[in-house]
C-alpha cells in the first residue's frame, strides 16, 4: 500500500517511519504530482497556518480537495485543523470534513499532556482491549461534528479529540509519537 504524507512542515518523518513499520510505503507529498498513485494521505501535526500557506503557495489546495473526495485522508493535530470546515479564524483550510476545530484549545506547549482513550473502532479493527495512550501537544479540540461526521473519542470531560467522516479521519493527538501502531493500522484499513 502506498500512502502519502504531506511533507510541507511538521512531523511527517515520524508518520513515514510508522507506515514503514507496518509494511506500507510512505511517500513525501510536496507537489500535486506526488498525489498520483497514492491510496491515502496523512496530514501531520505542525503549524496549521504554515501548512495552509505552503499548500496555497505550491498550488496544492484544489488537488488535495479532489484527492479527499475519493481517498482516505487523516489529519493529526494541525492536520485535523487543516481538514476542518471551520477553525474559528481566517486561515487556509481544505474544508473537506464537517468538523469545527478550536486551535491550541488546551493551552501552550507547556500544557501538553498524555491521556488514555477508549476507542471502540481501534478495539474492533485490531482485536485488542487496552486503551489508546494519546499524546497531546498544543492540541486542538474538535468543538463539533456535523453532517455524516461522528465522534470516535472524547476525553472524560466530553471534549472531542477524534472524529471520522467516511474515509476522512481527524485526531487532536499525535499517534506517530507513540509505539502504538493501532491508529495507523486503522487508517490503512480505511485506505484499502
Amino acid at each position: 500500500m502506498k500512502i502519502g504524507v504531506l511533507a510541507l512542515q511538521g512531523d511527517f518523518a515520524e508518520h513515514i517511519a510508522m507506515l514503514k513499520r507496518l509494511g506500507a510505503e510512505g511517500v513525501e507529498v510536496r507537489l500535486p504530482k506526488h498525489l498520483e498513485g497514492l491510496q491515502g494521505l496523512i496530514i501531520p501535526g505542525g503549524e496549521s497556518t504554515t501548512i495552509g500557506k505552503l499548500a496555497v503557495a505550491y498550488d496544492l489546495m484544489e488537488p488535495l480537495r479532489a484527492f479527499a473526495k475519493d481517498h482516505a485522508v487523516w489529519g493529526t493535530c494541525a492536520g485535523a485543523i487543516f481538514l476542518s470546515k471551520d477553525a474559528r479564524r481566517e486561515q487556509p483550510l481544505l474544508k473537506v470534513m464537517d468538523i469545527t476545530v478550536q486551535r491550541n484549545a488546551f493551552g501552550a506547549q507547556v500544557d501538553s499532556f498524555e491521556a488514555d482513550l477508549d476507542i471502540a473502532e481501534l478495539k474492533q479493527a485490531t482485536d485488542t482491549t487496552h486503551p489508546y495512550h494519546a499524546v497531546f501537544i498544543r492540541a486542538p479540540i474538535i468543538e463539533s461534528v456535523g453532517g455524516d461526521a461522528r465522534i470516535l473519542s472524547a476525553l472524560p470531560d466530553g471534549r472531542i479529540v477524534a472524529a471520522q467522516e467516511g474515509h476522512l479521519l481527524a485526531t487532536s493527538f499525535h499517534p506517530e509519537l507513540t509505539n502504538d501502531a493501532r491508529f495507523h493500522k486503522y487508517f490503512l484499513s480505511l485506505a484499502s
